[in-house]
């Protein structure tokens, strides 16, 4: 993936994906809103031409719902729950220059010009569809009040519209096993007219801007592509009353589905904006030179990268110069969950009196532009939070000012390290250029290696002896003065992620006029510094108290485990890279797989079964912990798994995990042995039923899918 973003693009618009105005805002939720906040933050350091867009998400059945149930209109649920999640998100420094509504004149105004240009262009037309109907309810259901097991991997409890888990669209009439969300009956299906928008028609538009556009993700581009080859099917962009939504011009009795005029809340959001401060939103969405930046959730790439283009394109707009997509949070290696405790909601969080940036940084520590989960470990959080930023970062630049405060009357002197000074530098470029391609664990790892050579500098010189000898005490005010233009440089480094604690930085630094990246030196302007101050402490015992309170000690919340045989096997998904004969045997192939951060070389039986380029590219399954054996005298790392019925052999594949992925079965912790032997992997007798690799008659299955293979039932797994 090319680098987000260089050192002279400036006219920039940032977005967060919006929060649903029917809930609070949880962790997952933080994670996008603190990540993004970071990268403006950064941007803004630099004096860039950038807006942090947001808005709240307020139509749909389930606030009509909610609203009924709670004897208040929807406006008035909607309102409240928009002052809910700016208080909490602003809790954590998040800084949106505008955070809106959805359901705002600006955006009924744009979704029905983006409407009446697609009309124009010939892609709305309507149509008599089957739709779930609740008969208690005496609703048509919306994709978000049905639950079902998703047609396509057989995941439990999916949404009527797209899979959680393996990311496929559907109808809601597709689903197995459909119930109403909001009694749990059974709904029947009946007939209403619906509005169309023609996917279809712009699917060689939708296929340039994703292969021509180096910013996308590979892996979602990939997957989006699947999809257009596949043949995108039309969408259906109405709901039919009772809706609380926009209605669909002439038609009272059809409104806009929600994921229509949704996105376009980006538009409104910015139009308000603009409209307040004197400037014109098409500089932005109508332009060239501007750079629309998404920062989204994995879950909702196939509406962003082929609905939400495709309407667009319809309107005339821009298209989004990049996405930037991230995972889940899960907590210490679960997924939340309301039933064991771990879905943690800002305000409960903040109810802990952690400090909020603590968690800024933390997400920092762990997040890259890479598709992977983050895991919200609180040992793990207690020790990065102890150890590099307070053990680090705080006590490094409280015993550096405070000993300036001490024994130099705050004064600080000219000095030259010249090499240390330029590697310092080096560094701090590198965490700027980290802050630009949105790495945030890069920045922070550059961060600490330049506290790393402060602490090391100071211990290794001891300045506290030096003054003990006057011939010395120049020197010492010397090493003491670089140190705090390290402590000033750390304090503009870390502003994007703690805003707060370098604040109070600057204040001790004696700078009374706020430092951006372009002060990244060791020039302190009035040569004195304030008063040291500590500013952030360790997390405790009180803090501990609060995980026991509720529930989250690492093991405490997870429910007893069916603990077997199973749990001892690494079994990962790996992608085939290359295929050669072996030298030494003609019924089998050597293999070269990736396994996302390592490559590995497999001896296989599979020469009489697939070409080589059969198998390059496939995403098998492998034995990733077997024992190392030596077949014909050629080391396999390994073993990849097959089903094989006396007459057939199909390698095991998930073509939509990533390799490196972890392959288990629910219900079973995962603790692999360091080394397994061929006997006793061959002893869990894993077989296919109906399609499936199955243990105990328990699927096999990665984050993203059910492992599938084609062969009869009772075909044996090895």
């Amino acid at each position: 993936m090319a680098k987000l973003l260089s050192r002279q693009d400036n006219h920039i618009l940032v977005t967060a994906a919006l929060p649903y105005a029917n809930g609070s805002i949880h962790i997952g939720h933080l994670l996008e809103y603190i990540s993004t906040d970071i990268f403006v933050r950064a941007l803004r350091l630099l004096n860039k031409d950038v807006l942090y867009i947001c808005a709240d998400d307020t139509h749909g059945t389930p606030i009509q719902v909610n609203a009924m149930k709670q004897g208040v209109s929807p406006r008035e649920l909607i309102l409240k729950s928009h002052k809910e999640h700016y208080r909490d998100l602003t809790a954590f420094e998040v800084s949106f220059d505008n955070f809106y509504l959805t359901d705002s004149p600006e955006n009924q105004e744009l979704v029905y010009y983006i409407y009446n240009e697609a009309l124009k262009k010939g892609l709305i037309y309507k149509k008599e569809v089957e739709q779930l109907y609740c008969e208690y309810d005496k609703m048509f259901l919306p994709d978000r009040l049905v639950r079902g097991t998703c047609p396509v991997c057989g995941a439990e409890s999916q949404y009527g519209d797209v899979c959680e888990k393996c990311g496929a669209v559907y109808n809601a009439t597709d689903l197995i096993n459909p119930k109403c969300a909001i009694c749990g009956a059974k709904p029947v299906i009946k007939k209403s007219n619906n509005y169309f928008f023609k996917l279809s028609a712009l699917s060689n538009e939708l296929k340039d801007w994703l292969l021509s556009n180096p910013q996308l993700p590979k892996e979602i581009v990939n997957s989006m592509m699947t999809w257009i080859n596949k043949g995108l099917k039309d969408w259906a962009i109405s709901r039919p009353k009772p809706y609380f939504g926009f209605p669909i011009p002439n038609d009272p009795n059809n409104f806009f589905y929600v994921w229509f005029d949704a996105p376009i809340g980006y538009i409104a959001s910015t139009k308000n904006y603009c409209d307040k401060h004197g400037r014109n939103f098409e500089d932005y969405w109508k332009s060239d030179r501007a750079k629309i930046i998404h920062v989204i959730g994995k879950d909702i790439t196939y509406f962003h990268f082929l609905f939400w283009p495709a309407l667009l394109i319809s309107g005339g707009f821009s298209l989004p110069y990049a996405e930037v997509v991230h995972g889940f949070v899960n907590i210490n290696g679960e997924k939340m969950s309301k039933s064991r405790g771990t879905f943690i909601t800002a305000s409960r969080f903040l109810s802990s009196k952690v400090d909020p940036e603590f968690l800024r940084f933390y997400f920092a520590v762990n997040l890259s532009r890479k598709l992977s989960d983050i895991n919200l470990d609180f040992e793990d959080f207690k020790e990065k939070i102890n150890s590099n930023l307070i053990g680090n970062i705080a006590n490094f630049s409280y015993r550096v000012l405070s000993f300036t405060n001490k024994n130099f009357n705050s004064e600080i002197t000219d000095f030259e390290f010249k090499n240390m000074q330029e590697e310092v530098l080096k560094l701090a470029d590198e965490v700027v250029d980290a802050y630009l391609d949105f790495n945030l664990s890069l920045a922070v790892k550059k961060i600490l290696e330049i506290s790393d050579i402060g602490n090391k500098f100071f211990q290794d010189n001891a300045p506290w002896k030096m003054i003990k000898d006057r011939s010395r005490f120049e020197e010492a005010h010397r090493v003491v003065s670089f140190t705090v233009g390290i402590v000033k440089i750390l304090s503009i480094l870390l502003k994007p992620i703690l805003p707060n604690y370098s604040r109070q930085l600057e204040v001790q630094l004696g700078c009374s006029d706020e430092l951006n990246f372009s002060d990244i030196n060791f020039n302190l302007p009035n040569k004195r510094i304030g008063k040291a101050k500590i500013v952030i402490r360790k997390l405790d015992k009180e803090f501990d108290e609060f995980l026991e309170k509720n529930h989250l000690n690492k093991g405490n919340n997870r429910e007893v485990e069916k603990m077997d045989n199973f749990s001892k096997v690494d079994l990962r998904v790996a992608v085939v890279k290359e295929v050669s004969d072996h030298p030494n045997a003609d019924k089998l192939y050597v293999l070269k797989i990736g396994l996302g951060d390592e490559e590995r070389q497999l001896v296989a039986g599979l020469k009489k079964y697939y070409k080589p380029e059969e198998l390059i590219g496939k995403h098998i399954i492998i034995v990733a912990n077997l024992k190392h054996a030596k077949l014909r005298g050629v080391e396999s790392q390994g073993m990849l798994l097959a089903a094989d019925n006396g007459e057939a052999v199909k390698v095991l594949e998930a073509p939509n995990s990533r390799p490196g992925s972890s392959v288990f079965v629910e219900g079973i912790e995962k603790t692999p042995v360091k080394e397994l032997n061929l006997d006793e992997f061959l002893a869990l007798g894993l077989k296919t039923i109906s399609k499936q690799a199955v243990y105990l008659d328990k699927p096999l299955r990665t984050d993203e899918e059910i492992i599938r293979v084609d062969m009869p039932d009772g075909s044996k797994i090895r």
